[in-house]
């Protein structure tokens, strides 16, 4: 074996992190140092991140290692891997020669007003200028150069002293104590985004005091797990947001050992763990006791349930000096899009948070009407404290018109008068009814609708909106509470002359992003909840 291959190979070992020479955005894990049969010399199994590999660690029937794909892994020669720079050739890599826009962009200084004014830099003195100026720069990315060392952390210090936003995204680094060498010498940095680095478990991580200063830390997809966030809390005391995404995490395990509740993290606001394996809310319930936690993210997990813990569920809880014992007491953002819900006890049991204000259900069975999920208006009504939900305002008006349409709608369709199972069913349904003047109305008896409702018109304006049926003024109507889907159906064909043309209906309604469609011929406007100033779309069915 030549000199140059045998110090190339000395440079990887086993659990190194590396990246394709030439490519620091292939990055993977070594996995195997050492001879392959039928093939001269020495290789290196790497185990890709991306999954873009040729096997899964085993060649020709002999296994070199075990790759987590199918088709991740590739046995390749040293030449072609690269170790990684330290941080501090980094910075001089990414910040000398010809400037790019995305470098410009996160190049700027404060001004006194403390807006952003970006560093333009010209002249024949441009590289030198560039440099002196980094001891101004705020901010900086450091994303994708193959970052493995810090460095000196003297020259650090002395090239961005000022420094308060590093983002460090897809680079090599795996150890914390490089981390914790990194604050140390950059006392100013308060936000740290180490995005897609894989972070070592390690077992013997210490209190690291320079990690105080930091009160954004950004961790996703770093392999992390809860254990080794309890880990890091000690040196996390000033942490105000704290990003977990897409590290497969599903169990919450307090620290001590057989504690309950997580504690401690007292600045703690915002918790983003959006992306993982969470299916359980005993897990979710574990955070409860978080005394700032104002923002819980949850989307893209696997929850099918949630609920508020009830007094006797927090009794296990050691008492911490100062701390409210209601759950999640200041908790006003909680979002749990894109999970598995489809209960409606999850939803109402969202009224009992003390302090929610902001609720994401999208793309959840139980928010999707496609799927025999609620529409947005039954929602808003179910839930009567919250000011956004999917990310769009409720106004006033929506939230009446909503609580007014829901009402209705429960009265058509109960076939019960006993108040008990009514409000075991609709928990709001009676305080609504009052709010709105609207208690002294019966439920439905017979064919005939409900007594009150059915005396009066309802003032529905219909807009056509389908291409094949060309501009047409909008047009207001006032139509009976009983008039069916089909019925409207066939009056617009007649209100706006359309023939050939079987007209599909939607309900739109303020605040939903989509109107909704009504495909039931045999319901009635008041078996939907659509009272007066409702607009009902005209398009038209699909040839």
């Amino acid at each position: 074996m030549a000199d140059e291959e045998k110090a190339s190979l000395l440079r990887f070992g086993v659990g190194q992190r590396v990246h394709a020479a030439g490519n620091p955005r292939r990055i993977g894990t070594v996995r195997y140092v050492g001879p392959v049969d039928g093939h001269a010399g020495e290789w290196v199994g790497v185990d890709w991140d991306d999954g873009e590999g040729k096997h899964d660690g085993s060649v020709n029937g002999v296994r070199y290692f075990s790759a987590w794909g199918e088709r991740s892994a590739s046995l390749v020669r040293a030449k072609n891997l690269s170790a990684g720079i330290s941080l501090i050739d980094a910075l001089y890599m990414r910040y000398r020669g010809d400037t790019t826009q995305e470098e410009e962009d996160e190049m700027y200084v404060h001004s006194m007003s403390n807006k952003r004014v970006p560093i333009q830099l010209v002249g024949r003195h441009k590289v030198e200028e560039k440099l002196k100026r980094l001891e101004e720069i705020f901010s900086m990315s450091i994303s994708y150069l193959g970052v493995s060392s810090i460095g000196s952390s003297h020259e650090i210090r002395d090239l961005v002293p000022k420094l308060k936003e590093l983002d460090l995204t897809g680079n090599l680094i795996s150890k914390w104590q490089d981390i914790a060498s990194l604050c140390k010498a950059l006392p100013a940095l308060e936000v740290l985004n180490l995005t897609s680095n894989f972070m070592e478990d390690d077992t013997d991580i210490a209190e690291f005091p320079s990690l105080n200063n930091i009160r954004v830390l950004v961790l996703n997809n770093c392999g992390v797990t809860w254990e080794q966030v309890e880990k890091l809390k000690p040196s996390l005391a000033s942490i105000k947001e704290l990003h977990l995404m897409g590290n497969k995490l599903q169990r919450i395990v307090a620290s001590p050992p057989h504690t309950k509740f997580v504690t401690g993290f007292d600045s703690l606001f915002l918790l983003n763990l959006e992306d993982n394996f969470i299916d359980e809310w005993d897990e979710v319930v574990k955070l409860c006791h978080l005394r700032s936690l104002e923002q819980l993210h949850l989307n893209k997990n696997k929850l099918k349930h949630i609920y508020y813990p009830a007094s006797q569920d927090l009794l296990g809880s050691t008492k911490v000096e100062n701390r409210c014992d209601r759950a999640f007491d200041n908790l006003q953002c909680l979002l749990l899009g894109s999970n598995q819900i489809e209960d409606l006890a999850s939803i109402d049991s969202l009224n009992f948070f003390p302090n929610l204000l902001y609720v994401r259900l999208s793309e959840n069975p139980i928010a999707d009407p496609v799927k025999g999920g609620l529409p947005r208006f039954v929602l808003v009504a179910r839930l009567g404290k919250v000011k956004i939900l999917n990310g769009s305002e409720i106004s006033s008006r929506e939230r009446k018109e909503s609580e007014i349409r829901y009402v209705r709608l429960v009265m058509a369709k109960m076939q019960t008068e006993n108040l008990v199972e009514i409000e075991q069913l609709h928990p709001r349904f009676s305080e609504l009814k009052l709010l709105h003047g609207i208690d002294d109305e019966k439920p439905l008896t017979g064919t005939t609708g409900p007594q009150k409702m059915a005396s009066g018109f309802l003032s529905i304006t219909l807009k056509c909106v389908g291409p094949s049926i060309g501009e047409k003024l909008p047009l207001t109507k006032k139509l009976p509470p009983n008039t069916t889907v089909g019925r409207l159906k066939t009056l617009c064909e007649s209100f706006f002359k359309l023939k050939g043309i079987r007209p599909r209906l939607f309900i739109q309604e303020e605040g939903s992003p989509l109107p909704q469609l009504l495909d039931d011929d045999m319901a009635s406007l008041v078996d939907l909840g659509i009272g007066s100033e409702a607009t009902i779309l005209v398009d038209e069915e699909s040839s």
